[in-house]
């Protein structure tokens, strides 16, 4: 392997592309934006023999055009050559970019005269084979530019495997499996306060909701064995290298169980002195 490492940021307009590569940047990454991508494996072979520079990090999306059609064999080039390649693409709801470019009054670039959701529609045909051949894939949707900054520079910051980030997601099945998540697990057995008249308007975070979900059984016996497991898996991830792991915890709306879960998981792997972030996706909503 040469002693040189490429992260590709890649999504559609408005996913936080500019965000992450100032996050790479402040990590030490030499960055480049909006380069033609045939032109990745001489920049790369340039770079490697300044003996300086050891990180790099290139933005590529759809302003690239027809360049993207060989992007993906260029990559396996690249990795071929012994380069260390990790493709990272940001992805976001529909609604989540169109209301991004609102805020901003931004034109979507393949639509200059037409709304951004016409554009929205070209550009995930156009970057569909990018998307399928990404190393990773982080939603983007909920988050706001302090909270993508902080999970890009805690992926990256520990890839040597040394340590390695943890982040733990509540979810409502109703709304949708996180597509940035490498764990799935769905606690729809567990009792259900929803169903409890004076329990039904509170959120998994109040102590009433925590006390009737974590005193059940059934989720004494679930946490048990997810502990268990869990200490099983995180140290065979940490040695393969993987410096990020998504933990997707889901139930019906994503309000009561999974809330609650998903901070007594955090709680228990903060005990165990690993780097955890939990996150609400959908707890705010009806």
């Amino acid at each position: 392997m040469k002693d040189i490492r490429l992260v590709v940021v890649s999504g559609p307009s408005g996913s936080g592309k500019s965000t992450a590569v100032k996050a790479l940047e402040d990590l030490g990454y030499y960055c480049v934006d909006n380069m033609p991508v045939g032109l990745l494996p001489r920049l790369m072979e340039l770079l490697a023999h300044t003996g300086t520079i050891f990180k790099v990090a290139a933005c590529v999306d759809v302003r690239e055009r027809d360049f993207l059609k060989g992007f993906v064999p260029i990559l396996g080039e690249l990795r071929a050559a012994g380069y260390s390649v990790e493709l990272i693409y940001l992805e976001a709801s529909d609604d989540s970019l169109q209301r991004r470019f609102s805020e901003t009054r931004r034109k979507h670039p393949l639509a200059p005269d037409e709304s951004p959701a016409e554009g929205l529609k070209r550009e995930r045909v156009l970057l569909d084979d990018v998307k399928s051949n990404a190393d990773k894939v982080i939603d983007t949707t909920d988050f706001n530019v302090h909270q993508l900054r902080e999970l890009i520079q805690d992926h990256f910051s520990g890839v040597s495997g040394e340590k390695m980030s943890v982040n733990v997601v509540s979810f409502g099945y109703k709304y949708g499996i996180p597509t940035d998540a490498d764990l799935v697990f769905d606690i729809r057995f567990l009792p259900n306060p929803y169903f409890v008249e004076s329990l039904k308007p509170l959120d998994g975070t109040d102590a009433r909701i925590r006390e009737y979900v974590l005193g059940s059984k059934e989720t004494k016996e679930f946490l048990k064995r997810l502990k268990g497991f869990l200490e099983y898996l995180l140290p065979l991830y940490r040695t393969e290298g993987k410096s990020y792991l998504t933990i997707a915890i889901g139930c019906t709306g994503g309000r009561h169980r999974s809330v609650t879960v998903t901070d007594e998981i955090v709680k228990e792997l903060h005990l165990a002195a690993i780097l955890v972030r939990g996150r609400h996706r959908d707890i705010g909503k009806s």
